[in-house]
């Protein structure tokens, strides 16, 4: 994407993403409910006081060396500096995501269907369990690995779960008011994100076929029919059948997401997969 961005004046952007340290929330906010878009996102952040982005500004540079003058703008002028950023993030957002959003969005989805089953199963042990190695519960209490260290309580505020495509190494959280308190993790299968999926193994495409045998491979997280179809190189027709095929044997089970129907792999079909491999 390098040189369909070279245009963007991304620099006051990059000015506010320090590789460590605190991020502005009004530049990543919370979403207001789970079918916002990017455009409601924008308008949130357009909407932030003049108060409170000098304030998230100044936490943000407290620590950054002296010649911060790609921010300055914000601390003078806040409400117009903030809406011609947002100008900015529209079209880096046109370029750069939009083309993929439909993939990625489907990933997240997954993940979000995953948490809300070991939630409703077990509670939240099961929920935060396998969410990410720097999150642990216990009785009552979260403890995550971010990059600052305090102590929050909700207070009946809730906790909001925000999986990320975009983010892997390590959770992080907003706990800044007026924002709401949320908490960002790696989606579940990130490393699989981009996988252009494989052709099957051979012994079990000589059991299934090549076409179904990756089809049953590509359902190792919940994905559309789509988006396997893109993987496998086939027409979403001819993966709908097949993965009807592989669901009346038993090997994956389909749940609806919104308007998606996502497919994912039973037990037994990892445990076909998993001794071809």
């Amino acid at each position: 994407m390098r040189g369909a961005l070279s245009d963007l004046p991304l620099g006051t952007a990059l000015a506010l993403l320090p590789i460590e340290g605190y991020v502005p929330d009004f530049l990543t906010p919370p979403p207001l409910g789970p079918l916002t878009t990017i455009e409601d996102d924008l308008e949130q952040m357009r909407a932030t006081p003049a108060a409170q982005i000098r304030h998230e500004v100044r936490m943000c540079i407290e620590d950054a060396p002296p010649g911060s003058a790609l921010v300055e703008p914000l601390l003078e002028r806040p409400r117009a500096t903030v809406r011609a950023l947002a100008d900015v993030l529209q079209a880096y957002w046109d370029r750069a995501i939009a083309p993929d959003w439909p993939r990625i969005r489907a990933f997240l989805e997954a993940d979000v269907q995953h948490r809300a089953r070991r939630l409703a199963e077990g509670g939240p042990a099961a929920l935060f369990e396998d969410l990410h190695p720097g999150v642990k519960w216990d009785a009552g209490v979260l403890e995550a690995e971010v990059a600052h260290d305090e102590d929050y309580v909700l207070d009946g505020r809730g906790l909001l779960l925000i999986p990320t495509a975009f983010q892997w190494h390590r959770p992080s959280a907003i706990t800044e008011p007026p924002w709401q308190p949320a908490l960002m993790y790696p989606a579940r299968g990130i490393a699989t994100l981009w996988d252009e999926g494989t052709t099957g193994d051979e012994a079990l495409g000589t059991l299934l076929g090549r076409t179904r045998a990756a089809v049953l491979e590509a359902c190792d997280v919940p994905r559309s029919t789509t988006e396997i179809a893109q993987r496998v190189r086939a027409t979403p027709g001819g993966v709908s059948q097949h993965l009807s095929v592989l669901r009346g044997a038993g090997l994956v089970a389909n749940d609806r997401e919104g308007r998606l129907v996502l497919y994912a792999r039973t037990a037994l079909g990892d445990a076909l997969v998993t001794p071809a491999r």
